[in-house]
């Protein structure tokens, strides 16, 4: 699948993301070869990309927001996708990803207030441990780069 691809490519499970810094018509066009490329390789394997789910997620100030295609269809634009879980948008604006992480935690520790009937800490620590810090721990490394381990978000 890669062979020939002269950007970023990378694959996890059924997701294959394309991506290069775009400063030059000739990135523009090295990603669009390499999008050519790709739908070449996806016919000769009997395989389809679902074009409905291609987005291109533009970055950076001043970005030309180049218009790409896979195959004939013009890739649509989004400010802003879902990767991973995480929420990302075209300025690396955190503040969406933080209040729907903060949002989930917060109707889980409802759930927990709701269903048991102790507070002693000895119940509702390990419930929160388990249930709601992973939600908040979840890819903080991307979307809170500061925080570098777990012991530097309990201090």
């Amino acid at each position: 699948m890669d062979s020939g691809i002269e950007c970023t490519l990378s694959r996890f499970a059924d997701d294959t993301k394309l991506c290069s810094a775009v400063d030059t018509l000739e990135g523009r066009d090295a990603i669009q070869r390499d999008l050519d490329r790709l739908e070449r390789w996806a016919r000769e394997n009997r395989m389809k990309f679902n074009k409905a789910k291609c987005k291109v997620l533009h970055m950076g100030r001043g970005n030309p927001k180049h218009n790409y295609r896979l195959g004939r269809e013009q890739i649509e634009s989004s400010p802003e996708e879902k990767d991973f879980g995480v929420l990302v948008d075209e300025k690396l604006n955190v503040t969406r990803q933080c209040a729907f992480v903060a949002q989930k935690a917060n109707r889980i520790l409802g759930r927990i207030k709701s269903s048991v009937t102790s507070r002693s800490r000895e119940v509702i620590l390990p419930l929160c441990s388990a249930l709601v810090r992973p939600h908040l721990e979840y890819c903080v490394q991307l979307w809170g780069p500061q925080y570098k381990n777990d012991m530097e978000l309990l201090e």
